[in-house]
């Protein structure tokens, strides 16, 4: 019971970890002049498809036509980001996960995770390794299996978290599609390529991937 306790506590614990990764996807909407309210309402379809298919990849039509229908974002802006998000911006698998398990394994193994360059070293070494990480099901797994050995850690706890992998992975794929669309429209309003009656508009259009 106590096991399935602490499972639990981590499924938690990375959902709070996701949520606070929304609020920062939120913020940088705000500062570049898109409500972040309007465009979640915008996206709902597409991140509920995610979360339910657990694919990235899969989300890619339907990611591109959110963001071209709904967003205003040009199409060459809005193909390039959701593809190149499923492969390198995976904001979930490739970034948060693998380093959440690197925090919680250092301890036990003697490592002070308050350590300025074990932290850099942490970041660089995530960073690196979500370039490639394919946008399906499970690609987090992956993505910890080269973090964890890179950081001198013992990999036994990816098997343990085996049984809560697909509970986590949605939430995760979610994050990793918003980020890519995040992405999408921060460029196109840097770019001052945003078509403002679209994204402004009440009114959403259909997307035919649904």
């Amino acid at each position: 019971m106590e096991d399935i306790l602490k499972l639990g506590s981590f499924v938690v614990v990375s959902y709070l970890g996701l949520g606070l990764m929304f609020v920062v996807h939120a913020l940088i909407l705000a500062a570049t002049g898109v409500s972040p309210l309007r465009f979640f309402r915008k996206v709902w379809p597409v991140l509920t498809f995610a979360f339910t298919s657990r694919s990235s990849a899969a989300s890619i039509p339907l990611n591109i036509e959110a963001q071209t229908r709904r967003l205003g974002v040009p199409q060459s802006i809005a193909s390039f980001s959701a593809s190149f998000g499923t492969t390198i911006g995976q904001n979930g698998c490739a970034g948060l996960y693998p380093a959440m398990l690197a925090v919680m394994v250092a301890p036990a193994v003697g490592i002070d995770t308050f350590d300025p360059l074990w932290i850099a070293t942490l970041v660089a070494i995530v960073t690196l390794s979500s370039a490639g990480v394919a946008g399906v099901g499970g690609g987090a797994t992956f993505a910890a299996l080269i973090v964890l050995p890179a950081m001198g850690l013992p990999v036994e706890l990816v098997a343990l978290l085996i049984s809560v992998e697909p509970l986590i992975d949605m939430g995760r794929t979610a994050l990793n599609v918003n980020g890519s669309m995040t992405a999408g429209v921060v460029t196109s309003q840097l770019l001052k390529e945003t078509d403002k009656d679209v994204l402004a508009g009440d009114e959403h259009a259909e997307l035919s991937h649904t």
